[in-house]
C-alpha cells in the first residue's frame, strides 16, 4: 500500500494576543500582498502590522484571545484522513501548513519528509483561487519543498469553486437557516447576501480570478436550492487601506437592506472555517450594523466545517487528483477560467 500525504493550506491566524503583530508582519511582508521590493515591504510591512495590532488584538480577545483557525482545521483534517483511509486505497495521512503563522510552510515540509510519503497532494481550503492566497501557499510551499529536497510526486488543487460536495453543503447550510427565519416571521421578506473577504481592484484587473469564482459559486449555491430564490446579492467584506476595493461592500449592502426594509441571511461563501472574520465582523459588528439600520432580521449561516458534503467533497477532490496526469489540478479537470483571466493557476 503507496502513502499518500495530503496538505492542507490555510491562512493561519495568531495563538496569543502577543502573536497577533508578527502574525500581521508575516501577511504584509508577503510579496503577494504587498508587491514592492524586499527592504521597502519588509519596511511597510513592519509600519502597518505595528499600526494595525492594537485593534487586531481587540479583535482577538472577543474571541478568546487567539486565532481558532488552526484547531478547526485540524478538525477538517482528521475527518479527511478518516475518510480517504476508509477507502483503502492508500495509507493516508493529513498535515497542516498555515501560510503566516504556526505551522508554517518550513515545519510542514519537514514533517512530510519524516513520513516519508510516495506522493504528495496539495489541497488549499479556499474554494476561490486568488493570488493572494492559494497562489501565494503553494509558490511557497514549492519553494520550500525543493530547498528542503522533497521531491516526491506532487499535485496541486488550484481551486474548486463549483464543487458538488461543496455546493450541495454550502446549500443545505443556506437552506436550513432560511427555513427558520421564514417559520419566524413568515411575512418577513428574506435577500441572501453572500459575503466574501474582499481584495484591492487593482489585483482583479490584474487577471486574478477570484471574483469571477466568487460569482461561480453563488450561482451554483443558488442553482441547488429547492425552491429557488430570487433575491440574492454578492458583496465582500474586511476592506483595509485607501485603495479602492472590490464591491458592493457588505457594509453598504446592510444598509440597503435596512433601508428596502429586507431580512438578511448572510452566508459566508468564501471560508470553509469559522475565524475572526466571522466570528467578530460578522456576528458582532457586522449584526450591530443591521440593528442600527434598521434590517429586520439578521441571520449568519455557519461556515462549512466538518459538514458531511464538504468533507465527501473534498475526498473526492483527492481521488480525482491522483488519477490527473497534470500537477495542477483545478474543482473539474480542466481550466475553470476563461483566457483573460492571466493570474489564473492553469496556463
Amino acid at each position: 500500500m503507496s502513502k499518500l500525504a495530503v496538505v492542507l493550506f490555510n491562512l493561519g491566524g495568531p495563538d496569543s494576543l502577543e502573536a497577533v503583530r508578527p502574525f500581521l508582519f508575516n501577511l504584509f511582508n508577503d510579496p503577494a500582498i504587498i508587491g514592492a521590493p524586499g527592504l521597502i515591504r519588509r519596511a511597510l510591512a513592519w509600519f502597518i502590522s505595528t499600526r494595525r495590532a492594537p485593534v487586531a488584538r481587540e479583535i482577538y480577545a472577543k474571541i478568546g484571545g487567539r486565532s481558532p483557525l488552526l484547531a478547526l482545521t485540524r478538525v477538517q483534517a482528521e475527518a479527511l484522513e478518516t475518510k480517504l483511509n476508509g477507502l483503502g486505497k492508500d495509507e493516508v495521512k493529513t498535515f497542516i501548513a498555515m501560510r503566516y503563522w504556526h505551522p508554517m510552510t518550513e515545519e510542514t515540509v519537514d514533517d512530510v519528509l519524516r513520513w516519508k510519503p510516495d506522493q504528495v497532494v496539495l489541497l488549499p481550503l479556499y474554494p476561490q483561487y486568488s493570488t493572494t492566497t492559494t497562489g501565494s501557499s503553494l509558490e511557497h510551499w514549492h519553494r520550500v519543498a525543493k530547498a528542503k529536497g522533497l521531491s516526491q510526486a506532487t499535485t496541486a488543487i488550484c481551486c474548486y469553486p463549483v464543487d458538488k460536495g461543496m455546493i450541495k453543503a454550502q446549500a443545505g447550510l443556506l437552506q436550513k437557516a432560511l427555513k427558520q427565519q421564514q417559520e419566524e416571521a413568515p411575512n418577513q421578506p428574506l435577500r441572501v447576501l453572500f459575503s466574501a473577504h474582499g481584495l484591492p481592484k487593482k489585483i482583479i484587473e490584474k487577471g486574478d480570478p477570484y471574483q469571477f469564482q466568487v460569482e461561480m459559486t453563488a450561482k451554483a449555491i443558488v442553482e441547488a436550492l429547492e425552491p429557488r430564490i430570487s433575491d440574492w446579492k454578492i458583496c465582500y467584506q474586511s476592506r483595509v487601506g485607501p485603495m479602492e476595493w472590490i464591491g458592493p461592500s457588505t457594509e453598504a449592502e446592510i444598509h440597503r437592506a435596512g433601508t428596502e426594509g429586507k431580512g438578511l441571511v448572510i452566508l459566508p461563501i468564501a471560508f470553509v472555517s469559522e475565524h475572526s472574520e466571522t466570528l467578530v465582523e460578522l456576528d458582532i459588528e457586522y449584526a450591530h450594523l443591521a440593528k442600527s439600520a434598521n434590517v429586520p432580521s439578521y441571520t449568519r449561516v455557519p461556515a462549512l466545517g466538518t459538514s458531511v458534503d464538504f468533507i465527501d467533497g473534498l475526498s473526492d477532490l483527492v481521488l480525482r487528483t491522483l488519477v490527473s496526469k497534470n500537477n495542477i489540478f483545478s474543482g473539474d479537470g480542466n481550466k475553470v477560467c476563461g483566457n483573460g483571466f492571466v493570474r489564473c493557476a492553469k496556463k
